[in-house]
């Protein structure tokens, strides 16, 4: 499912929360339960009104949505894989190896502002992408292959049925209680000082804190480890570009 923050339908885009939650004087499902089991990717992310994204925070959490109506009541399954892509201000090149932005002072983080912290607290992966260089385009070096990569991402899915075999409703690490977290993400002392670091210099929630253990989890089943180490952490820390103060400062 695709829905971009720029659609022209409606000057309020006021369709959005119609289209995202379900609705209707007899409550139809919206795209979140339409991507069940899948992928639901919102395109210019800022672009929707902040009131719309805020009712992503429930389904997020709670993998289902609930809409309430004078005649009924009604709940619709919601666990899908949220992707939402954004330029990093409104001119595009903030950030930008090359050009300038253009944005004036407190525009950018302005932008930004519209994405609440507690909605990014919900998602796992905040990556920054930069532009790719002719010289990096023209290289010759191999990289690992799609088919290897597919692989591993095999292997490591395998890890995770065996992992929750005894737990019928839940079959990734996404999808662990914080009971859980603390039961499989054990990390060793040299893990638990990097994190407390970051977590003091950027400021991190319980939310975040969990998230990041559950990453570095994944990271981990897909290097074939049995324990959460070290770099596993890091990289999944490094995920979180949204949670650095100065990422628009």
């Amino acid at each position: 499912m695709i829905l971009c923050g720029k659609c022209p339908k409606s000057p309020d885009y006021s369709h959005h929360l119609l289209y995202l939650t379900g609705g209707g004087s007899y409550p139809q499902p919206g795209e979140i339960s339409l991507a069940h089991n899948g992928v639901l990717f919102l395109d210019e992310l800022p672009e929707f009104k902040r009131s719309v994204l805020e009712v992503m925070r429930q389904p997020l959490e709670e993998r289902k949505v609930s809409i309430s109506r004078a005649k009924m009541a009604v709940e619709y399954p919601a666990n899908f894989m949220l992707i939402a892509s954004m330029n990093p201000c409104p001119c595009g090149y903030y950030n930008h190896p090359e050009k300038d932005c253009v944005c004036g002072p407190g525009v950018v983080q302005k932008y930004l502002n519209k994405i609440s912290g507690p909605l990014l607290d919900r998602i796992d992966l905040h990556v920054e992408v930069t532009p790719v260089s002719f010289e990096q385009i023209s290289s010759t070096r191999k990289s690992e292959s799609s088919r290897q990569i597919r692989e591993r991402v095999i292997r490591a899915r395998e890890r995770q049925t065996e992992r929750f075999k005894n737990r019928r409703e839940i079959y990734s690490n996404a999808m662990m209680t914080p009971e859980m977290v603390k039961q499989i993400c054990i990390i060793e002392d040299a893990g638990k000082m990097l994190l407390q670091k970051a977590m003091e210099r950027i400021g991190l929630s319980a939310r975040a804190y969990d998230r990041i253990l559950k990453v570095s989890r994944t990271i981990a089943d897909l290097a074939d480890s049995d324990d959460i180490k070290v770099e596993h952490l890091a990289e999944a820390i490094h995920y979180r570009s949204l949670d650095r103060e100065n990422w628009a400062g």
